[in-house]
């Protein structure tokens, strides 16, 4: 069983824009969460060059325990990268960052968001669905470092402006 799952609840997470300054700690997440990490340019790139780009950092007691992004093209947001930080897995962070980036995306004025999960990424395809999002397809191939096929996932945003 996973230690990590038993340790002391962490502080409520404080969201933040990424600046350039968080890069070094973002890729460190990059490199625990993926086989093919993004390289500190990729994000420079993002930040720096990309006016489509909108990347969170989630701070938990005055340290970066996740981060989120995605692009706003017209009224959708398309979610590039998510991750948390190793020692901060199995605290339900990722429920928060995903909401998150949800809120946010709806207050730019996006209607839906869609991202790509790893075929065999289990536990983030049980997240998601939880989040809203639904199955609608599959990028053959998708992920170049074993030719895996990618879960399409879309969800609609809720209004925030109209009463439950």
């Amino acid at each position: 069983m996973d230690e990590r799952r038993w340790e002391q609840p962490v502080s409520t997470p404080i969201f933040r824009v990424m600046r350039l300054d968080d890069i070094p700690h973002i890729c460190e997440i990059e490199q625990e969460a993926f086989t093919t990490p993004w390289s500190a340019g990729a994000f420079h790139n993002e930040l720096t060059s990309n006016h489509f780009a909108h990347y969170t950092v989630m701070m938990v007691d005055g340290v970066i325990a996740g981060y989120g992004g995605m692009w706003l093209i017209m009224d959708e947001a398309h979610v590039t990268n998510i991750a948390i930080s190793g020692r901060f897995r199995g605290r339900k962070l990722g429920v928060s960052l995903v909401h998150q980036l949800q809120s946010k995306a709806r207050s730019l004025g996006a209607v839906r968001m869609t991202l790509e999960v790893r075929a065999s990424n289990y536990v983030a395809q049980r997240l998601y669905d939880k989040m809203g999002f639904r199955y609608v397809g599959v990028r053959k191939g998708y992920y170049t470092d074993n030719n895996e096929d990618a879960i399409i996932m879309w969800a609609d945003l809720p209004d925030t402006n109209q009463p439950a």
